[in-house]
C-alpha cells in the first residue's frame, strides 16, 4: 500500500472517530405533542445523533427540565424540541381574581385583584387592583 493511500485510510479513520466522540443523547417527541398539551415522561424518547456546536444552545439537552413543561406549538415525533417551543405551564389565566400581598417591617397588607396576564411559579405579571 502506497504511503498517500496508508495517510488517506488514516485520516478517514479519525474523522470516523471524531464523529463518533461528537454524538450526544437529546430528547425527542415519542408521539405528537399538541400546543397546550404537559409533557411527561411517556411522550419522551431519547436520540443519539450529532448537534451543530451552533445550533447547541437552541435545544433542549436535558430529558428531565422538559418534564412538566407545556407544549407551545406542535412537537414532532424523532425531532429535537428547541427551547422555545416549551414554556413552564400558567398557573394564573387572564381575567382570574388574585390575592395580593404586601409585606414590610412587620406590616402585611393583603387585598385582591384581577390578573391582567397569565402566570407561572415565580412570574411577575400585572395586576388590576
Amino acid at each position: 500500500m502506497s504511503l498517500a493511500r496508508t495517510m488517506l485510510v488514516v485520516l478517514l479513520a479519525a474523522a470516523a472517530l471524531a464523529r463518533a466522540e461528537a454524538q450526544e443523547s437529546f430528547p425527542v417527541a415519542r408521539v405528537t405533542i399538541y400546543p397546550g398539551d404537559a409533557i411527561t415522561e411517556t411522550m419522551l424518547d431519547e436520540r443519539v445523533g450529532v448537534v451543530a456546536q451552533e445550533a447547541q444552545a437552541l435545544y433542549m439537552r436535558s430529558r428531565a427540565a422538559l418534564l412538566g413543561k407545556v407544549a407551545r406549538r406542535t412537537l414532532l415525533p424523532g425531532q429535537p424540541i428547541p427551547l422555545i417551543a416549551v414554556d413552564a405551564p400558567r398557573i394564573v389565566a387572564v381575567g382570574a381574581q388574585v390575592k395580593i400581598v404586601f409585606a414590610e417591617a412587620g406590616l402585611h397588607i393583603v387585598t385582591y385583584g384581577i390578573a391582567q396576564q397569565p402566570g407561572g411559579v415565580g412570574d411577575v405579571i400585572r395586576v388590576r387592583n
